[in-house]
């Protein structure tokens, strides 16, 4: 099933325009970038900044699995393994780049699940641009259905924990400083 899956979209992804194959091939990076730059601009306007932080080392820990899962799998990318499909719209990685789990999909999963537990303002337009960012990955040809599927999952399942665990009070403001106008109730005036 996931073959024949991958040969759909393949096929799929070859009727297109051209310039939807470089907005997919090129555009999962630079979407990878601005996730990046969206940990950046959560520090200034998120509520509290800890979730923030949490996530963004969450999003590089399930990178990190998915590296270790990668060697551990060892799954051929489909754009070799697979016959009878079209050709990929991006160049096939290399052997022994492994295809499970998606590495974008994890980054991607993580990060959007992160950012929207972090900044729930932008959760409504994050989590879908991240699944986008991850489902370029069998639309150029270069990943298995499964393997998004695994990788979002996988990036979901550690980001969003870290994040979510990091916006429980206990005590402080998590990063923010609170203003603090007058005299505290009970001061009494300096020494002259």
């Amino acid at each position: 099933m996931n073959d024949e899956l991958y040969r759909d979209v393949a096929s799929l992804a070859r009727r297109t325009p051209d310039w939807l194959h470089a907005l997919a091939e090129y555009g999962t990076d630079a979407g990878l970038l601005l996730l990046a730059a969206l940990f950046a601009a959560a520090w200034w306007a998120a509520p509290r900044r800890a979730p923030v932080v949490a996530g963004a080392v969450g999003t590089v820990g399930a990178y990190g699995l998915s590296e270790l899962l990668k060697a551990w799998v060892e799954r051929e990318r489909p754009c070799r393994a697979v016959h009878g499909a079209a050709a990929p719209l991006a160049d096939c990685p290399p052997p022994g780049d492994w295809s499970f789990p998606s590495n974008h999909a994890t980054i991607a999963g993580a990060a959007a699940v992160a950012l929207a537990v972090a900044w729930p303002r932008i959760t409504a337009w994050v989590l879908p641009f991240g699944v986008l960012l991850a489902a370029s990955r069998v639309f150029v040809g270069v990943h298995y259905p499964l393997d998004v599927v695994a990788g979002l999952a996988l990036g979901a399942a550690v980001a969003a924990p870290c994040a979510a665990l990091a916006r429980v009070r206990i005590g402080g403001t998590g990063g923010r400083r609170r203003r603090v106008t007058g005299t505290p109730t009970g001061a009494t005036s300096p020494i002259e």
